[in-house]
């Protein structure tokens, strides 16, 4: 409980750099599963770069870019009812995620050194099936049921599994 009253202290004194942070964090968190848990690499064969590659993606992408959205589409969408959780969340998962996704992919491949090409070809072997299975459950009770300033950090939380599969998937491919 004292975790989260600090959680909730620092978030009202600095939102944005709580969220950014939040987000980099779990990023890493969701890395280091993946490494570990998925493919079994043990601490010796642990990459280091990789999983800060995550937190500095978690930071400066994923926070900024999915937090900078929760805003864009509070006021486009202003409402917490059941249809305006839907309209938010047919926007999220029709619009915003193949995108984000479209982005994030590359991204990852591109600090990792991949040409265009080799971008390209592994986004075509993307399976998308987490943005249409998961997701929109997800984000219909985010926005139904969470203030705004907590969305992110609740979707990141959620997202450990999704980012040990995303950093998997951006790693293998």
């Amino acid at each position: 409980m004292a975790l989260w009253r600090a959680y909730q202290r620092a978030l009202a004194a600095h939102p944005w750099k709580v969220q950014v942070l939040t987000a980099g964090s779990l990023m890493g968190v969701g890395d280091i599963i993946s490494q570990q848990l998925v493919e079994r690499r043990g601490l010796q064969e642990h990459q280091r770069s990789r999983t800060l590659t995550m937190v500095l993606l978690g930071c400066g992408f994923v926070g900024p870019v999915v937090g900078g959205w929760y805003k864009v589409l509070d006021r486009f969408i202003p409402g917490t009812t059941k249809v305006d959780a839907l309209k938010k969340t047919l926007l999220d998962q029709g619009g915003f995620a193949p995108c984000f996704l479209g982005c994030f992919l590359p991204l990852v491949g591109a600090l990792n050194g991949l040409s265009a090409e080799d971008n390209w070809a592994k986004l075509q072997r993307v399976s998308w099936a987490g943005v249409e299975n998961l997701w929109p459950a997800v984000q219909l009770a985010n926005f139904y049921l969470v203030p705004l300033h907590y969305r992110l950090a609740v979707v990141q939380c959620v997202a450990v599994i999704w980012n040990s599969y995303l950093s998997w998937k951006a790693h293998r491919l």
